[in-house]
């Protein structure tokens, strides 16, 4: 199946939502459960020039997948993006993940200049951390205690690609 990786529209709120609101999706990032369409409305109305919210959607025109690339604003950072993305259970192991990642890191090397990107993984995570290796992101820590997660504080992992 073939997918496609384009800029979130307004019209994607829905979809997002979707994605979002399935346990394995929120459990696995920093979202909180039953995210309102409401929110998702605004979020996608709000974007800065500095977030890129992009969207995997397959050959039948369904939204399977996002991921949000932000470029911190600090002008002593302006080299760097943040990631954070979102994969339909169905869908996870079936190649959006990689397809959004690759996306990404071109929008962020390729156009933006940017010679960092950074994110945040659940050390549980161990489809999600092979998946950030495999695109050279490297672990360089744990931030322990860093989320609240399941009723208890949880460590992450940190993990950046470094461009030289």
């Amino acid at each position: 199946m073939s997918i496609t990786v384009r800029r979130a529209e307004l019209t994607d709120a829905t979809a997002l939502r979707t994605t979002i609101a399935a346990p394995e999706c929120y459990g696995n990032t920093l979202q909180l459960p039953h995210p309102s369409l409401q929110m998702w409305q605004q979020r996608l109305a709000q974007l800065t020039p500095d977030q890129h919210l992009l969207v995997a959607e397959t050959e039948q025109g369904q939204v399977v997948g996002n991921l949000m690339l932000a470029q911190m604003t600090n002008p002593r950072r302006r080299h760097v993006g943040e990631v954070g993305m979102a994969v339909m259970p169905e869908w996870q192991g079936k190649g959006v993940g990689s397809a959004l990642l690759a996306a990404a890191i071109e929008l962020a090397e390729q156009w933006l200049a940017l010679t960092r990107i950074e994110l945040d993984v659940y050390p549980d995570n161990q489809a999600a951390l092979a998946l950030y290796a495999r695109f050279g992101f490297e672990q360089e820590g744990i931030a322990r205690a860093a989320a609240f997660r399941d009723g208890a504080l949880v460590d992450v992992v940190r993990m950046a690609r470094v461009r030289a």
